[in-house]
Formats: structure tokens, sequence, C-alpha cells
């Protein structure tokens, strides 16, 4: 075994990717499988991931790449770590916030919950039965105006949201990118919600934002 039962030509490997001197484990490093599967190391520097015995596993970060391992000459008893030659100097800082994304939107919710809130209601009943609310039907400009008010409103959340998830500090972890051609990158490759969505995972995300920025480099004759 390694780590793991290999059922079904699937095998379970783990580990822990460090920094040059291999006292720190690295947040952030794509793990990578010629089969196409992959995971992103955990703030430990920690990574699992199930693979077929005829893959191979390869590591990257910041444009610094090992090379690829055949699972079947990976040792079987052993947890399979690895070294980035990076060293602990070059590792990007991260940005600590106030407040999260969610507390954020939390408040702008409660702020607007009038507007989020807000269902007309045409019909009311009375004494004769169900009938029609001529207050609502005197006041359709200003349902209309509610109504395009809380989809702006949602526009804007959205738009709060691709900015939490499409930062800076985690595009530059990423690409190695620096300024200028990090906030030109940014611009012309930003995500909208919806793109966001439709990523079944952070892998697939950070893998969207790597290989755009080879694009950009390519176009931009921007060295690696």
């Amino acid at each position: 075994m390694l780590l793991g039962t290999a059922t079904y030509g699937q095998v379970h490997i783990q580990g822990t990717v460090y920094e040059r001197t291999g006292r720190l484990g690295m947040e952030g490093v794509s793990v990578r499988s010629n089969s196409g599967a992959g995971t992103v190391t955990d703030s430990s520097g920690h990574y699992s991931i199930r693979l077929p015995y005829g893959d191979s596993i390869s590591f990257s970060y910041q444009g610094k790449s090992t090379q690829k391992f055949a699972i079947r000459e990976i040792p079987w008893n052993h947890a399979f770590d690895m070294k980035i030659h990076v060293d602990i100097q070059m590792l990007p800082m991260v940005e600590v916030k106030e407040k999260s994304y969610h507390l954020d939107s939390i408040e702008t919710r409660n702020e607007y919950h009038k507007i989020f809130d807000f269902s007309p209601e045409y019909l009311t009943s009375g004494n004769g039965g169900a009938g029609v609310n001529l207050d609502a039907l005197l006041s359709l400009r200003k349902i209309k105006r509610m109504q395009v008010f809380q989809r702006r409103l949602e526009e804007y959340e959205q738009e709060k949201y691709v900015t939490h998830r499409f930062s800076k500090t985690l595009v530059a972890k990423i690409t190695g990118l620096k300024s200028p051609d990090l906030e030109s990158y940014m611009v012309e490759y930003r995500p909208n919600f919806q793109m966001l969505m439709s990523f079944e995972n952070e892998y697939d995300y950070y893998r969207y934002i790597l290989e755009t920025s080879r694009y950009y480099r390519d176009d931009h004759g921007v060295r690696r």
C-alpha cells in the first residue's frame, strides 16, 4: 500500500510540499497528474490525491515545476513529500482582511433588507372576497424602481464576490506576475460571477488562472 489501498487501479497518495530548506510547508502548490486530476496544498503544505496506478505526478509553484514522478515508482510505505526550490524570502505575503466576504455580504443584506425582501402583492382579500390591491396598481412605477434596484444590488454583490475570490494576492502567488503586468492581467482575464460558479473545485479555478497567465505572457512578451 501507498498510504492507502490501490483499488480499481487507483492509488491514494498524500504528503507535504516544503520550501527549499524542507522546514516549512508551502500553501497553494499545484499538484498535477498526466490524467488531468489535480489538487492544491493546504495552509500546512499538505496534499492528498487519488490517481491511477499508471499515472504520473508533478508539483508546480509560481512557474517553478518539478519533474514528473511515475506512480508505480513511488515508495509504497512512506508519505510522498516534496521540496520546491523557493527561498522563504520569496514566498508572497498573505493579506489579512478585517472582515470576510461572508460577513460583509450579511451586512449588505441587513442594510438593504427591505429591497432584497421586496415582493409586491397585487391581490388582497376583504369582505367581498379576493380583489385587486388598487394601491399596488397605482404604485407600479415605484415597484419597477424597487425591482431594478434589487437587481443592481444583486449584481453589486456578485461583483464584490468576484473581487474577493480573484484577489491580487492569490493571482500573484499562482502566476508569479508582478506590477504592472499583474494589474493588466487581472483586468484582461477577470472572470465574471457565472464563470466562477462554473468551476467544479478550487483546483479547476487555480488552473484557469495559471493557464490564462501563460496566454497573457505569450501575448505581451512577458518573461517567465
